[in-house]
């Protein structure tokens, strides 16, 4: 498995979040559990539909259709970590979301931890059922050709 490059994915993804290694993350092994990773993938998710979409939650919800992830390197409590996220592709009430654990090592080495795919489908949260993603979060999300 080809890790990507965290600099060119940095120069290609413009939403970025830092995200904060909490000692509560750490596992027997010394480092961040991976289960959390999904916590932080979910994280920026959630900030990049409301900063990026202005996403209101209270009208149009989303649920998870499927997340893969692939991890890369284990993520210590020294290390620096940002998640990367853009949208690449918007279907009638689904999308999918590309997002990126990327960071630096202790010693300053740069590096990319884990890529997550996720599929997002949008919701009434009247019905709970699927709903035709709505213009104006479609114009946003559109992904750049």
């Amino acid at each position: 498995m080809m890790k990507p490059d965290p600099a060119q994915l940095q120069r290609e993804i413009e939403f970025s979040l830092p995200i904060q290694i909490r000692f509560s993350d750490i596992d027997g092994y010394m480092h961040v559990n991976n289960g959390v990773y999904f916590n932080y993938f979910e994280h920026a998710r959630a900030v990049f539909l409301f900063q990026v979409c202005d996403w209101n939650v209270m009208e149009v919800g989303t649920v998870v259709g499927r997340i893969e992830m692939d991890y890369y390197r284990p993520i210590h409590i020294d290390d620096t970590v940002k998640a990367l996220v853009k949208c690449s592709r918007v279907g009638n009430s689904s999308f999918d979301l590309e997002q990126y654990l990327v960071g630096e090592t202790k010693g300053g080495e740069p590096y990319t931890f884990a890529k997550s795919k996720s599929i997002l489908v949008s919701v009434d949260m009247k019905t709970m059922k699927p709903m035709p993603l709505p213009n104006n979060y479609r114009a946003k999300l559109q992904p750049e050709s």
